[in-house]
């Protein structure tokens, strides 16, 4: 991976981790409004479901930076675990 796209793909990741860490914030304010305006009738499983999906895509974001950070170093002609805080995923 040449610099430029390295850096380009850490901070697409970024953004996409705050907008999916914002969307689980958003989600949660419109169970509370919704819970408040139906009630007994406020569909629970459903945004439960939805939150679910939203903290998956957060674990890939996650996983992903993990795998990035590790090709990086690889390219640089580092293993991952010999820099602190870039141990192998299984590990530490």
């Amino acid at each position: 991976m040449a610099i430029s796209a390295e850096s380009e793909a850490r901070k697409a990741l970024a953004r996409l981790k705050r907008a999916l860490s914002k969307a689980r914030r958003e989600l949660q304010s419109v169970e509370d409004a919704v819970v408040r305006a139906e009630g007994q009738d406020f569909p629970r499983g459903l945004y439960e479901e939805a939150d679910e999906e939203l903290s998956r895509l957060l674990e890939f974001t996650e996983e992903e930076g993990r795998r990035l950070q590790a090709k990086v170093l690889e390219s640089g002609g580092l293993e991952p675990g010999r820099i602190p805080g870039t141990s192998p995923k299984g590990e530490g």
